[in-house]
């Protein structure tokens, strides 16, 4: 009967070790995948993060761009204004006029861009 016994606890062993054995293994799978989900958002988390880098890199480069633009179009405008009124000052008045004009549809095309 001792036996018996000692071979059903025995059994019984044996049957709570190999679901602990499929609960661990189980477990591992969950961890690897976990791993593996970790690993691709973090890639992602890179591949935006360069993205946005350039991207203001870019934003950035332009403004330098547009920066020494609006320098070299003042300089030009600021001599041909000197030119129009020792030589011809009814010219430079309807210049003047039209650069003012320029920059009020200037200021109005941002204000639009603004809204949007």
């Amino acid at each position: 009967m001792a036996w018996f016994i000692r071979t059903m606890q025995i059994i019984k062993i044996k049957k709570e070790l190999s679901s602990t054995k499929g609960y661990l293994e189980s477990e591992k799978l969950k961890k690897d995948t976990l791993n593996k989900e970790n690993q691709l958002v973090y890639q992602q988390k890179k591949l935006t993060e360069t993205e946005l880098h350039s991207l203001s890199q870019e934003a950035t480069d332009y403004k330098n761009f547009m920066d020494e633009s609006l320098v070299l179009l003042q300089k030009d405008n600021e001599e041909t204004e000197k030119l129009l009124k020792a030589g011809q000052p009814l010219i430079h008045d309807l210049k003047m006029k039209l650069i003012e004009a320029n920059n009020t549809i200037a200021r109005y095309k941002a204000l639009l861009e603004q809204k949007k």
